[in-house]
């Protein structure tokens, strides 16, 4: 998968010269230079790779650079050191011009206070990108609509901000990044004033969105659910420091330091794990040519493929012979916790498959109890 946006051992230093940036190499103390020459690091030696089309979260708590990291992304602040490169173009190359034309064109922002004009109608506001793009009114504006249809808000369109929930505002500044159609998406801090309930329909949104046309998300948020549940791959930063980019899994399973540790201490397994790492070998499995008969009968449980493993179904130890179509299986990626009441209420170990329906495991409900248990 190709990168859509590369940061490359990027430093930003505030209130005071880059040159404090050599003394940080040499192991000296951020909170004593911040406190000796008023220099904070909010941003140091970061580098990473975006994927196109991922839902790419940084998360840390207050204070940590992740806010300063989106905006030199989008170029509104330039790294004392290091570069970014966006689509293949660094933007410290780019002319002032060039810089507001990839912004206008190839990515769009999404901010926490929703950022409405209040005299202006939701139609108006969702087309408000386009509008300083300089994209005809007419046009505009069905692009808006259909924006704010995709979001649920076809009905509102003539409203303006006040007369709508939180939620509902937020969906509005979701439509007016949606409308310019960006290849990016970043997004600070969008769901965290909304109420749990409403974040979590948000998130619901996003990752429909996403599901309907993949964009490259960058989402920025301190909420460690919140990374968990949307996020295809997390980067932690403390104290402008990346302490580990991976996926939610490697990060529970894997951490790189104890600081990681500590961020997942809390986090139920259960929604972070994925069955894939709990299956197990079936203990009978059969190869069926396309002439064999299939087997009746069985002391326990036979799982039966053919030549290129494609699940045909089982030979159940109580049910007999059981297709494909009438036995409970598992999607290669489904989270533990999802698992759960499937492989609860069935008597044999529940076939995992992955998206060409072959057999990668079994997961027994022991294994799912071990996996929570931290066993696993």
């Amino acid at each position: 998968m190709t990168s859509e946006i590369s940061i490359d051992s990027v430093w930003k230093i505030f209130g005071g010269s880059p040159d404090v940036i050599h003394q940080l190499r040499e192991g000296a103390d951020p909170e004593q230079l911040h406190r000796q020459l008023g220099v904070r690091a909010a941003v140091q030696d970061v580098s990473l790779d975006i994927r196109c089309g991922e839902i790419f979260v940084v998360m840390g708590l207050s204070g940590s650079g992740k806010s300063t990291l989106l905006r030199l992304l989008n170029g509104l602040i330039r790294p004392s050191a290091g570069d970014v490169l966006v689509q293949g173009r660094s933007l410290a190359a780019l002319t002032r011009s060039e810089l507001a034309a990839l912004r206008r064109h190839q990515m769009a922002m999404v901010f926490q206070s929703f950022a409405l004009f209040p005299h202006r109608s939701v139609l108006d506001n969702a087309a408000f990108g386009l509008e300083v793009a300089g994209v005809p009114r007419k046009v505009r504006q069905a692009r808006a609509t259909e924006a704010l249809e995709r979001v649920g808000l076809a009905q509102e369109l003539r409203k303006r901000p006040a007369q709508l929930s939180g939620g509902m505002q937020q969906r509005v500044g979701l439509a007016r990044a949606l409308a310019l159609d960006p290849p990016i998406l970043l997004m600070d801090e969008a769901f965290s004033a909304l109420d749990p309930l409403i974040r979590v329909d948000m998130q619901d949104l996003l990752l429909d969105l996403q599901a309907e046309q993949r964009r490259t998300v960058v989402f920025i948020t301190h909420d460690l659910d919140e990374a968990i549940r949307i996020g295809d791959r997390i980067a932690l930063m403390q104290g402008g420091r990346l302490l580990q980019c991976d996926t939610a899994e490697t990060l529970l399973h894997q951490p790189a330091s104890e600081e990681v540790r500590r961020f997942f201490r809390d986090v139920d397994v259960a929604a972070v794990l994925t069955v894939d790492r709990v299956a197990m070998p079936p203990s009978r499995e059969l190869v069926l040519q396309n002439s064999d008969p299939r087997p009746e009968r069985s002391q326990e449980s036979l799982y039966v493929v053919d030549a290129t493993r494609r699940f045909l179904g089982m030979v159940s130890a109580q049910r007999g012979w059981l297709e494909a179509s009438e036995t409970t299986t598992l999607q290669s990626g489904t989270l533990v916790k999802d698992a759960i009441q499937a492989v609860a209420l069935c008597s044999d170990p529940v076939p995992l498959l992955d998206s060409q329906q072959r057999l990668i495991g079994v997961i027994s409900a022991h294994q799912l109890l071990r996996s929570m248990e931290g066993l696993g």
